[in-house]
């Protein structure tokens, strides 16, 4: 893997707080509207114990969707969308600004490059700052709503969580705020490797078709190049930890018994999915898993190299850790 100077080409600066916020926020927000009723496919494929039924069928992703939209109308497939529009831009800010941040530390003091490796590590460490800030909470309300089977057409079919709003305050009153934070070592290996994946092999591509490209060595990719390794790249991670995620959503829908420490819970979810279900169990949900995070990867990146380029107008020198004037 090449190193790469962190300064940029050109010693352009480094990407601000403020842009991440508005870039990645945007790109974020538009990611989850377009991808969310994959992820509710996803989370009802994770909780299905179809397969402990003698003679049930198994059921795919496209089945799943038209039974939910059928039973519960079609907006139930945006079930848990106001838990992950509230989380997204501080999510994606943090994402980011982390990014850069551990990559500026983790950066050769000489020369400023930047390896594979510390690229990496910068995104592994990224992963898990946004898993314990703010991915844990918003997934644990998300998953509430969206585990829920009832019709939004019905209005005498009162749910448990009628909202986000609603829901994190029903999972505070009743389980304290410490339920918000369940299964957040599993969320941060999640999104740990997620992002240490994601992000190691977006600069690669990306790295890789400038230098295909002399033209783009110092100007942005075209969007449909940058739209292309954001999908190949965000197909990596769910690849590498769909066990992980099929625990960790079993481990957050339901709440802790008393005494029972979240290891504990761990260990007996993993033993009775295997003992039940079978090896497959680990991977419920994986096409739509992807489905959902290769394009809303490419959406996210593709957005977030757009919008950063159009709010750098400022060309200010970054030589030797400091802007010139």
């Amino acid at each position: 893997m090449s190193a790469k100077n962190i300064a940029g080409p050109n010693g352009k600066k480094p990407t601000t707080a403020a842009t991440n916020l508005i870039a990645g926020g945007a790109a974020g927000m538009m990611e989850a509207l377009v991808c969310h009723p994959l992820d509710t496919i996803k989370v009802r494929m994770q909780l299905s114990t179809r397969a402990r039924r003698p003679g049930a069928k198994k059921r795919g992703f496209i089945k799943t969707g038209m039974e939910v939209a059928r039973k519960e109308t079609p907006l139930a497939l945006y079930k848990g969308l106001g838990a992950v529009t509230t989380g997204i831009v501080p999510k994606m800010a943090i994402r980011f600004t982390s990014f850069e941040a551990y990559k500026r530390m983790l950066a050769d003091k000489e020369t400023g490059s930047v390896t594979g490796k510390a690229t990496f590590l910068a995104g592994l460490a990224a992963g898990v700052t946004e898993a314990v800030a703010v991915v844990t909470p918003m997934e644990v309300v998300k998953i509430r709503l969206q585990g829920q089977y009832h019709s939004m057409a019905d209005p005498l079919d009162v749910p448990k969580y009628r909202n986000a709003a609603h829901a994190l305050f029903t999972v505070l009153r009743e389980e304290g705020i410490g339920a918000l934070w369940r299964g957040v070592s599993l969320t941060a290996l999640r999104q740990g490797s997620n992002q240490a994946v994601n992000f190691t092999a977006y600069t690669e591509f990306k790295e890789m078709l400038q230098k295909w490209q002399p033209e783009y060595e110092t100007s942005p990719l075209p969007s449909y190049q940058t739209t292309l390794i954001g999908l190949v790249s965000g197909a990596m991670g769910p690849l590498s930890n769909a066990p992980i995620d099929t625990i960790k959503t079993r481990l957050q829908k339901f709440p802790s018994q008393m005494g029972e420490s979240t290891m504990t819970r761990i260990k007996a979810i993993t033993r009775e999915m295997f003992k039940t279900e079978g090896f497959h169990a680990f991977y419920k949900g994986i096409t739509p898993r992807i489905m959902r995070v290769a394009p809303g990867q490419a959406v996210t990146f593709t957005v977030y190299e757009f919008l950063k380029e159009k709010l750098e107008s400022s060309n200010i020198p970054y030589v030797g850790g400091k802007y010139e004037e």
